[in-house]
């Protein structure tokens, strides 16, 4: 068992307590330090009038696969939290699922600066949609 294991479980136990993840249907696909990446398919009741991914989309996971990101370097008794958090939409989000990879910029003993990107994902093609920087505070388990 790796040192990283019981970070990467508090992580997906975490992970599976969002019920936003699980109404978007999205996934936790990887975590190591300071980096996660989360995983949700374009579904039809995730889509803007003109038939791309809706900006919530990308921002949810976005903001989840840093958050998540930064948990992985806080200390083991502590959950995260955004404190603020940006987003520049570069493209449609057209594709069959997004892809957000968080990671940490800076941690910090208070804060931490994270970014995301998220892709759209179609077969083997990967394009880059949304870029996402923000703060993460550790917070008391809840």
């Amino acid at each position: 068992m790796s040192d990283f294991a019981p970070i990467d479980a508090k992580a997906r136990a975490s992970f599976a307590r969002q019920t936003m993840m699980q109404t978007m249907g999205a996934e936790l696909i990887e975590t190591a330090p300071g980096r996660c990446v989360i995983r949700a398919a374009i579904a039809p009741h995730l889509r803007q009038q003109h038939g791309a991914a809706h900006a919530g989309l990308a921002f949810t996971i976005g903001d989840s696969a840093a958050g998540y990101a930064a948990l992985t370097l806080m200390p083991e008794d502590s959950d995260v939290m955004t404190v603020e958090m940006k987003i520049n939409l570069l493209s449609p989000a057209v594709g069959e699922a997004l892809e957000a990879v968080g990671q940490v910029v800076r941690a910090g003993r208070r804060l931490s600066v994270v970014s995301a990107e998220v892709f759209a994902l179609t077969g083997e093609t990967r394009k880059s949609i949304a870029l996402l920087q923000g703060t993460m505070i550790p917070v008391a388990p809840s």
